[in-house]
């Protein structure tokens, strides 16, 4: 299929942008790197009335370590964060999780914050912005902002508390500490594919946080003091989490995969040592 007709725009600012946006409202959409949103243009699941090309603004474009979190503007591409200098020691979440994403070709267009907007429940940036406890920063008009911890940001499948007016101009992965350890893994069809379950662990001290996405409509994280009853404390996550049947897999082999997989990551990440920031798979 081909995407209805619509009017395009490339702003120069992100002011221009934002004015933009409060002017047409629903009728609009921001694209970047258009990875997630022409698919859903092609299938006629969306029909704006004009399109706002955010790529070419230059002061969305940093990666910036502002002491306590990693700064990503929203020109920001996936490939390009990969690829930043000293990413496994800033963040090692995401050194570890991002060579998952999609393929290459894709990461050299998709941009970070494109995929926070689109808030698929199944992608690894949400569910590593949800592990680390990140914030989402949102302009509108007049240089209104606002920041919301990513709990709040997700609302659902491919729903979000942004506002039709608003531009996210950047998202903050707070910084790695060097008392913590971190371990990602997902279960896809193929390498590349949205994942069945993924899973993040951060561990500090006697503190236990597991982050699972492609189970619920969005990235859930839960924490675990001690060691004694984890078990149990899996397998209640495990169904608190409301997991579906559908074409790749059933309900029963997602809780299956978070009570099992969580488990060993869990042991994986508690044996980290010198290790600690060194990406995985």
């Amino acid at each position: 299929m081909k995407p209805a007709t619509f009017d395009y725009t490339r702003p120069g600012t992100r002011r221009e942008a934002c004015d933009l946006l409060h002017e047409f409202g629903d009728d609009a959409r921001l694209i970047a790197g258009g990875q997630s949103l022409m698919a859903v243009l092609n299938m006629r699941f969306a029909q704006p009335g004009l399109l706002i090309d955010i790529a070419g603004i230059q002061d969305l474009h940093y990666i910036e370590d502002r002491g306590d979190y990693l700064a990503v503007g929203a020109g920001i591409t996936q490939a390009e964060l990969l690829e930043h200098p000293g990413l496994a020691e800033k963040v090692p979440l995401l050194a570890q999780a991002m060579p998952w994403i999609g393929h290459a070709q894709t990461r050299n267009r998709g941009t970070v914050c494109g995929s926070i907007a689109h808030a698929d429940p199944s992608a690894e940036l949400p569910l590593c912005l949800t592990a680390l406890g990140g914030e989402v920063v949102l302009e509108a008009r007049k240089g209104k902002t606002r920041k919301l911890p990513a709990h709040e940001f997700f609302q659902g499948i491919l729903t979000t508390a942004k506002r039709t007016d608003e531009l996210i101009t950047e998202v903050r992965f707070p910084l790695g500490q060097g008392n913590e350890r971190y371990r990602f893994r997902e279960v896809s069809m193929r390498h590349g594919d949205f994942a069945i379950v993924a899973l993040a662990v951060r561990i500090c001290g006697d503190r236990t946080d597991l982050t699972v996405g492609g189970v619920a409509d969005r990235p859930v994280r839960r924490s675990m003091t001690g060691n004694d009853a984890r078990a149990s404390w899996l397998n209640h996550f495990a169904w608190s989490l409301n997991a579906q049947d559908d074409a790749h897999a059933s309900a029963v082999y997602r809780r299956h995969l978070v009570r099992e997989l969580g488990s060993r990551l869990i042991d994986e990440c508690s044996a980290q040592k010198d290790d600690t920031h060194a990406p995985q798979g």
